[in-house]
């Protein structure tokens, strides 16, 4: 069952095109890895996908709910990371939580169950009435994962989850993207680290607001003649003929 389904999808700024006519489908329970180089058009995609930034035309539903007509529903059907850490450093773990809780529309019995799991799951027990800003980066990370997920939502997208974590704290992070996808939930994942590229279902590469290829790993690997993804990314990127946006 598709949860995605994108067909000519574009955003214009002006005379500028970021996302031109991109379609593809994301299946339940798929983890899609969305790439492209700076000023390839992936995060103002992702943002359209969210329900944050109309698009100029194309069509789309995202966890069953028209783009134009259902935005609000489909921000509360959805789990958001973004590349920049997105909790709130001046409240601690536990307040971070009941806030996000009662955003997504938790009652109170269910933000207490959800606290006293996820504290559990992160081993946090004893830093849950710690400030955010005093965890490590890894830590924060895996904590803004786990809050987005809070809701159960049918998707969780993520845009550079990993960006600057330790190589030991990406893989347990990924660990928790695959249990994630393993219960069910689609996950859309943005990275440049090419290596986490091979752990997705499929794999969409933008270049110049285009999708240029889009495949399972060891299919892109073959018809580009690559050892690895980060091959097949440097082949499609060199065509691109901007920068970044």
């Amino acid at each position: 069952m598709n949860v995605i389904s994108v067909k000519d999808l574009t955003k214009r700024f002006g005379n500028f095109t970021a996302v031109d006519r991109i379609t593809f489908e994301v299946e339940q329970g798929e983890i899609f890895g969305f790439l492209g180089a700076n000023g390839a058009g992936k995060t103002t995609a992702m943002r359209m996908l969210c329900g944050l930034s109309m698009p100029t035309s194309g069509e789309a539903t995202v966890a069953g709910y028209d783009l134009y007509k259902h935005a609000e529903k489909i921000k509360k059907n959805i789990g958001y990371m973004s590349q920049k850490f997105s909790l709130y450093e001046d409240l601690t773990i536990r307040e971070n939580i009941r806030f996000y809780g009662g955003i997504y529309g938790l009652n109170d019995g269910s933000i207490k169950s959800k606290t006293d799991h996820l504290v559990a799951t992160l081993k946090l027990e004893d830093k849950v009435n710690t400030l955010v800003k005093s965890l490590p980066l890894g830590w924060k990370q895996k904590l803004s994962f786990s809050v987005a997920m809070i809701h159960d939502p049918k998707i969780v997208f993520l845009d550079e989850p990993t960006g600057g974590v330790d190589p030991i704290t990406r893989r347990e992070f990924w660990t928790m993207i695959f249990e994630a996808a393993h219960r069910g939930t689609t996950v859309f994942v943005t990275t440049h680290y090419m290596d986490e590229a091979e752990y997705c279902n499929r794999v969409s590469i933008m270049v110049d607001g285009q999708v240029e290829a889009l495949g399972s790993p060891e299919v892109l690997k073959t018809k580009y003649e690559a050892k690895d993804m980060g091959e097949v990314f440097l082949k499609l990127a060199r065509k691109a003929k901007r920068g970044d946006d």
